[in-house]
């Protein structure tokens, strides 16, 4: 008896391509085999009789073992990806629940369905390298990036699957760009947590107000802002609002999370949002007489990060009152103009009613 093949994850299609085409021959076979066809005299089959048929993994050349290699196919499906089909263990996917192939396999759970084939078409849109390469997770708990796969795209490929992306699950030779995705996922947390406690209050209290946009611009904790009644600040947006928290203002220095925070608030649904610096009035220097008796006052301004952003709904229509409600020049009536529907005025009567033009020296002839 030879010794039995082993099951592995295939590393190129050429692999599933093999086992296809011995699954072909093994079926030809089977359906050659009947009581006038003889088997190998020093392999005789096993407590068969001849009514028994012969086994579907079973061929001529390679005789059936007890039903274990039968089994052992059963207990394995195959995953298309990318054109490319992977034999894999199924179990190995429900050890993991929490993600989205081990949601698919698990037990009593229908969300995925085979083709003709019997195969399973999974993860769209994921190429078969980067597919490869996140089976890892499910054998070793790491997933090695190949050097031709950048590290944002495995990024995505892992949030799609719902496979979890750290330092402790993904080695990668690119550390700039490893740092740059986990840096990433970190400023999105930071963000939201500033969001809902810093910037939410301040939006909440101008929409109470009315107003249908909100400007915040943001204070270190020790910024001091002491504006003169008689002489208040030029302010670009008149109900600009401050918050003072200097971790916020250190998270803003950077460029990259402003990117993320633009995204964290265009995902809960705000509109126009503008994030940047500004100069901003703190305490007034001086103020100085200039002719004519006006007071020209001048401040210390200091350059501090600001987040404007809009919630309002009808922001694409026109903002002016438009009162024109003559449909012709011609009209002169008001109550004509404004009737439903329009009155049409009569063209002929029109013109009746129009003065000639009359030369005022009847003496001197009109040029031809």
């Amino acid at each position: 008896m030879s010794e039995r093949r082993p099951y592995f994850y295939p590393d190129s299609s050429s692999d599933t391509e093999e086992y296809r085409r011995d699954e072909e021959r093994r079926k030809r076979l089977s359906k050659r085999t009947g009581p006038n066809i003889r088997t190998r005299p020093n392999m005789p089959p096993k407590n068969l009789s001849a009514n028994t048929p012969t086994p579907s993994t079973s061929t001529a050349q390679d005789p059936p073992r007890n039903g274990q290699k039968g089994q052992l196919c059963e207990d394995r499906i195959t995953l298309v990806v990318d054109n490319t089909r992977f034999v894999v263990d199924p179990a190995q996917f429900t050890a993991h629940p929490n993600t989205m192939l081990g949601r698919m396999f698990s037990s009593g759970l229908e969300f995925t369905h085979p083709n003709e084939r019997g195969e399973y078409e999974v993860a769209e849109g994921i190429s078969a390298t980067v597919f490869r390469a996140i089976l890892e997770y499910y054998r070793f708990g790491t997933i090695r990036c190949p050097p031709t796969v950048s590290v944002q795209e495995l990024r995505e490929a892992c949030d799609y699957l719902l496979v979890p992306f750290d330092a402790n699950t993904v080695r990668c030779q690119n550390l700039r760009g490893l740092l740059h995705e986990l840096s990433n996922e970190g400023a999105r947390r930071q963000f939201e947590s500033f969001l809902e406690r810093l910037i939410l209050p301040l939006m909440v209290e101008s929409a109470e107000r009315g107003d249908r946009e909100c400007h915040v611009v943001v204070l270190l904790d020790d910024d001091s802002v002491e504006w003169d009644e008689q002489y208040p600040p030029q302010m670009g947006d008149e109900y600009s609002q401050t918050v003072l928290s200097t971790p916020l203002y250190r998270f803003f220095k950077y460029i990259e999370n402003r990117d993320v925070a633009k995204q964290v608030m265009k995902e809960r649904g705000l509109k126009k949002i503008r994030l940047g610096v500004e100069g901003y009035p703190t305490y007034k220097e001086k103020v100085r007489k200039r002719p004519g008796g006006r007071a020209e006052v001048i401040y210390n301004y200091v350059q501090r990060p600001f987040i404007h952003m809009s919630w309002e709904k009808e922001e694409a229509k026109s903002r002016h009152v438009d009162f024109q409600c003559f449909k012709s020049k011609s009209v002169t009536n008001l109550a004509e103009a404004t009737a439903d529907p329009v009155i049409e005025l009569d063209a002929n009567r029109v013109r009746d009613e129009e003065v000639p033009e009359v030369n005022p020296d009847p003496e001197v002839e009109e040029p031809q």
